[in-house]
């Protein structure tokens, strides 16, 4: 009986793993399909992102009740306790990702059709590809469990916060223009919504490490 009540345990772990990375996948996919929609100006996408929306709320909601029921039943103790609590909390940043990511498909539509991008919404792709890969770093870091691939994806944020200083130059100064404040204020938004998932995903890589040394290092305590 005590092996069988191990095994039950063990698989709940992994149910609720492989749920928080088939929810952080959907969120890379999210921010994709938004960018795209943003540079090409495709309403039919960005109205499929905030469709998407919906099921990420749905896996939150869903993830936290089996982390309840984990923490209610198994009553876990040192790191498959920290685990659990570190699932909900990155639950909740994936679940704002997503809300990010609805956020700049909703100025796509805002966007005027024509014409291309101006110089500082040409930069939003490469400030998004960044972001996008430090939570695919910090998932990835998560699923291995490993603290120094978590601490790699702190570096990765700075990089983030110059392109977004750089956009928010260029806008500045492509306002100049009245005609362009309108795009220029949208562009300034998205650059910021970026900005917020790369601060979400250091947020996760922060969980991992608590999850795996047991140390909050939130708020710089690195």
């Amino acid at each position: 009986m005590r092996t069988h009540t191990h095994q039950e345990f063990e698989a709940e772990l992994r149910n609720l793993k492989d749920r928080l990375l088939a929810m952080g996948g959907r969120c890379e996919q999210m921010i994709a399909m938004a960018v795209r929609a943003f540079e090409d100006r495709d309403e039919a996408l960005a109205q499929e992102v905030m469709e998407a929306d919906h099921g990420m709320d749905e896996d939150e909601v869903a993830i936290d009740e089996l982390a309840v029921r984990i923490l209610a039943l198994r009553q876990p103790v040192g790191r498959d306790l920290r685990f659990a609590v570190a699932a909900v909390k990155a639950s909740t940043d994936l679940e704002r990702i997503g809300d990010e990511a609805v956020n700049i498909a909703e100025r796509a539509i805002e966007m005027e059709p024509a014409g291309r991008l101006s110089r500082p919404g040409s930069k939003l792709p490469e400030m998004a590809q960044r972001a996008g890969a430090m939570l695919r770093d910090a998932l990835n870091a998560f699923v291995e469990e490993d603290a120094n691939k978590a601490r790699d994806v702190f570096e990765q944020d700075d990089a983030v916060d110059d392109l977004y200083g750089e956009v928010m130059g260029l806008c500045l100064d492509d306002m100049k223009d009245p005609s362009r404040i309108a795009d220029g204020m949208r562009i300034c938004n998205c650059a910021k919504y970026i900005e917020r998932i790369a601060d979400h995903a250091t947020n996760i890589a922060e969980m991992v490490i608590f999850m795996v040394e047991g140390r909050d290092v939130r708020h710089g305590n690195l």
